[in-house]
């Protein structure tokens, strides 16, 4: 079951009782007010003690929602001769920052490092980091890349990976940084709020009755229609806005590929994943995931505006064949026996089919000004 399309979310048992930072948050609205969708979904992942990628273990079978690097090693392979190839594009530099966000359980770094070999230049010339604020996700990355030939250093922010060339991807980063939601009403925009019910002892939703604040990117009213909502991620926005800062004044290139639109418009988009299936998103927060689709075209407009240039988005399956998917399956069920062809075709379907996560997943390149246009990224 793949993480982006669950089955329909459980009913609440009777006895079910609420987590630890339920009841937390509940406290805090009753004496402070509602709080926005946003500092809810901060706390529900990133609370130093209940949050979700604090205290959970949230990757692959055993856990609750698998990442396309560890349904199949293609997606990390091909993403590998796509960094070669950007470093040559860079003019193969001696020295570079070889970046990767949220970086799982090691697994997409990993092949990444295996697939570079190709080219002993280039892993020569890398210096590794991984951008990971959880403690237990980086001794889980620590334990998979320790047995790699490589120096690798991990960092809080972005902003901390010294200056200099800088190669960098994230894979399934954004759709957990948290939105903001503003629902049209007969007076306007009003953000929606995070709320206890009419009994006290569980969230619910509500809507605020003053304008928003500090909501400088809301579209128009008159575009929009009673009952409509519109997500703004503005960490998304200002991560994006960094990286395309940095590869503007600093050679280098990006590739975000994460799942959202192209376009912007209205939806509700926030949803939350429990042991591979669909979860209310206010349930017990700090035990699933809770994420939001990314706005490509919003975080296009922040590459525009710091003068990088951007190529993109194209859909995830494009993005894989147009790197030789089908040749790399091809290559590596020679010789198999068949059940093992069988598991690797599957797991190609997975990540490339416009029914699975080809379609919904997008592949996004942040690039320095003058630079070749990116593999896989040239207009057909």
């Amino acid at each position: 079951m793949l993480r982006r399309v669950p089955p329909p979310a459980p009913e609440a048992g009777a006895d079910e009782l609420p987590s630890p930072l339920e009841e937390r948050l509940i406290t805090l609205i009753k004496a402070n007010g509602p709080m926005t969708v946003a500092d809810y979904m901060s706390d529900a992942l990133f609370h130093p003690q209940y949050g979700y990628y604090t205290s959970q273990s949230p990757f692959g079978t055993l856990g609750d929602f698998t990442t396309s690097p560890e349904i199949s090693q293609i997606f990390g392979e091909l993403i590998g001769l796509w960094l070669v190839q950007s470093w040559i594009d860079m003019g193969e530099p001696d020295f570079f920052h070889l970046v990767e966000l949220g970086p799982g359980r090691g697994v997409l770094m990993d092949d990444i490092i295996r697939t570079s070999a190709i080219r002993p230049e280039f892993k020569k010339a890398a210096r590794i980091w991984l951008v990971e604020t959880s403690g237990r996700l980086r001794h889980e990355q620590q334990k998979r890349l320790r047995q790699l030939d490589a120096e690798i250093a991990w960092k809080d922010r972005l902003e901390d990976v010294p200056e200099g060339p800088l190669l960098l991807v994230a894979n399934e980063m954004l759709d957990c940084l948290p939105v903001r939601q503003f629902i049209m009403t007969e007076d306007g925009w009003r953000e929606r709020m995070v709320n206890v019910n009419e009994t006290g002892d569980a969230l619910a939703f509500s809507t605020a009755f003053a304008p928003p604040l500090n909501a400088p990117k809301l579209p128009p009213a008159d575009d929009y229609r009673k009952g409509d909502i519109f997500e703004l991620c503005q960490p998304a926005n200002d991560l994006t806005e960094a990286i395309a800062s940095r590869v503007t004044n600093q050679k280098g290139r990006a590739l975000i590929v994460d799942y959202g639109h192209i376009r912007a418009g209205a939806g509700d988009t926030l949803q939350a994943v429990k042991n591979h299936a669909a979860w209310p998103v206010l349930r017990a927060p700090g035990t699933a995931d809770i994420t939001a689709h990314v706005n490509f075209s919003q975080l296009t407009d922040s590459v525009f505006d710091c003068g990088a240039a951007a190529h993109g988005p194209l859909t995830q399956g494009d993005f894989l064949r147009r790197l030789g998917l089908e040749t790399r399956v091809a290559k590596l069920s020679a010789g198999k026996p068949e059940h093992v062809v069988q598991d690797i075709q599957s797991a190609a379907f997975r990540i490339c089919a416009p029914s699975q996560m080809g379609e919904i997943f997008k592949a996004l390149c942040i690039s320095s000004p003058g630079l070749a246009t990116p593999a896989a990224f040239d207009p057909r």
